[in-house]
């Protein structure tokens, strides 16, 4: 997919390169609607990492929780308990965030 070639821009003191993509001067408008949609596309990010990390948790979780002897009996109880409350809190968050789309 070729398109026009990137133009420099000249320095202008104190502000980083710009290069012009041939869409012309941004509005204010157009800027705040460009940030917004950034700024859901970064928190939508962060709220997948939340859930893949509740679903490690959640994993490593039973893993100890199903460990045996190995890991003492309260311990044990206690990594199932947490297991299925962050399991179930990961869903929750899944159907939340699809809702959202």
């Amino acid at each position: 997919m070729a398109g026009k070639p990137l133009k420099i821009v000249p320095p202008v003191p104190g502000v980083a390169e710009i290069y012009d993509l041939g869409r012309g001067p941004e509005t204010t408008a157009q800027r705040v609607e460009r940030l917004q949609t950034e700024a859901r596309l970064l928190a939508r990010e962060e709220i997948e990492r939340l859930d893949r990390d509740l679903r490690r948790l959640a994993d490593q979780a039973r893993t100890i929780a199903d460990g045996g002897e190995a890991y003492p009996a309260g311990i044990r109880e206690l990594a199932g308990r947490i297991g299925v409350d962050t399991a179930q809190r990961a869903e929750i968050l899944r159907a939340l965030l699809e809702r959202s789309r």
